[in-house]
């Protein structure tokens, strides 16, 4: 269970992460690209931040995510220059792909097709907890 604490932090680290990613897509020439954060967990000692990030079109998420990944230091501090009236220390930032509209839509595709995965199981993938 998150403290109210923690909640407001990852509001506060959301909400300036998402700023600071668009900038950058922006300024990187990345026209087109939408990129969210969908979710930010902050653990308990609030030393880590897990930031999962949603990238449409899908086509290169992935390289985005570690082209993100390689910039952590630089959006770290980033956000450190916009939250240091509000946070004394700035978690470590780890970044994932959120891929839960995919699968969602995986499922809605398989309900609605011929292959039911509430018959079969083995249609979709097992998810991931990180």
């Amino acid at each position: 269970m998150e403290t109210q604490r923690q909640k407001k932090i990852a509001g506060v680290i959301q909400k300036d992460i998402v700023d600071i990613l668009q900038r950058a897509a922006i300024d990187g020439g990345l026209k087109g690209t939408l990129i969210s954060v969908s979710k930010v967990n902050i653990t308990t000692d609030l030393s880590i931040a897990k930031v999962y990030v949603s990238i449409f079109p899908n086509k290169g998420a992935e390289e985005l995510l570690k082209g993100i990944q390689s910039n952590q230091p630089l959006i770290k501090h980033e956000l450190s220059q916009r939250t240091k009236n509000q946070l004394r220390r700035v978690p470590e930032l780890l970044f994932y792909l959120d891929d839960s509209l995919d699968y969602i839509e995986k499922i809605e595709d398989s309900l609605k097709g011929e292959e039911n995965p509430i018959e079969n199981r083995d249609l979709l993938d097992k998810r991931k907890k990180y």
